[in-house]
């Protein structure tokens, strides 16, 4: 069920990351118009159909045009602006927005970023819709990507640590349901994989997809924060946070990220299945879906 008007563009911000491109190949597939927004729209290269048009979340006075004629908005944005954001897409008749957060509102981690967009949207009188994805499958790729890529080992310093990584793929189809199905508004879903795995089995079926043995490489908080800070890239930007020498809000010394054995709550964070009806991706589908990228 849509109900998209056919010449109302959607307007998708974080249009090159891995949800926003398939948001935008999924609005597509439907058959509705889709804008992207990016700071270098000439570089964004999005799929065929698709309109790529200047904008900068950081400067919302470069947004008027963006946003201008646009229904719905799919919002990944910063809180030092989110405010003004929302301004301009009311201002311009964006009807409803899809905000794409994080499950570590859900958990209580989150109160100064993720937290603060989602009290924007809901507080401005648009209508609205958030997904709180849970651990990204990708995050091992950003993390152990490089070094098994080189060396085919992966550092870690929590290998009993259970996680729920859920597929990209699986939250852009969150995402989508919002935007083709009226009745998901003000609907706020936190959505984990379908998978209960430890780092260490995690790690075990990327060696399965990749075809080749990766050595777990058990070291100390102290010793991974040291490595993937000189590793750079995301990893690096997220160490102090990832191995416990910092709140998600960024507070030094008070972690709150748990490196335990302990299950989700299935009432608050839910797979696809539960949310739409689909059959969720397994992390071994998205194992086998990035394969090459480990190579």
């Amino acid at each position: 069920m849509s109900h998209l008007k056919k010449t109302s563009p959607v307007m998708v911000t974080g249009v090159t990351g891995a949800i926003g491109r398939l948001v935008v190949a999924g609005l597509l597939d439907a058959g509705h118009p889709v804008r992207g927004l990016s700071r270098h729209p000439h570089r964004a290269a999005l799929p065929e159909g698709a309109d790529a048009v200047f904008g900068d979340l950081d400067d919302p006075s470069t947004l008027t045009h963006a946003f201008e004629g646009a229904a719905q908005l799919v919002l990944i944005a910063v809180p030092e602006t989110v405010e003004a954001v929302v301004s301009r897409a009311k201002e311009a008749g964006v009807e409803h927005v899809v905000v794409v957060s994080s499950a570590a509102v859900t958990a209580g981690y989150d109160t100064t970023y993720n937290a603060v967009v989602e009290q924007a949207v809901m507080g401005s009188g648009l209508e609205w819709s958030i997904v709180r994805p849970g651990e990204f499958a990708t995050n091992s790729l950003l993390i152990w990507g490089p070094a098994i890529k080189t060396e085919r080992r992966a550092v870690e310093p929590f290998p009993d640590q259970i996680g729920h990584p859920v597929h990209e793929a699986d939250v852009a189809d969150v995402v989508l349901a919002d935007l083709l199905d009226p009745r998901r508004r003000g609907r706020i879903d936190t959505i984990i994989g379908p998978d209960s795995l430890t780092k260490r089995e995690q790690i075990a079926v990327i060696a399965e997809a990749i075809g080749e043995r990766i050595a777990l490489d058990e070291v100390s908080a102290e010793q991974a924060h040291g490595f993937y800070r000189a590793q750079g890239g995301f990893a690096a930007a997220n160490a102090d946070f990832l191995f416990g020498f910092e709140s998600y809000d960024g507070v030094a010394g008070v972690p709150d990220e748990p490196h335990d054995t302990s299950a989700p709550d299935e009432d608050a964070y839910r797979t696809l299945d539960r949310i739409t009806g689909a059959p969720a991706r397994t992390f071994r589908q998205w194992a086998h879906d990035h394969a090459p990228d480990f190579m």
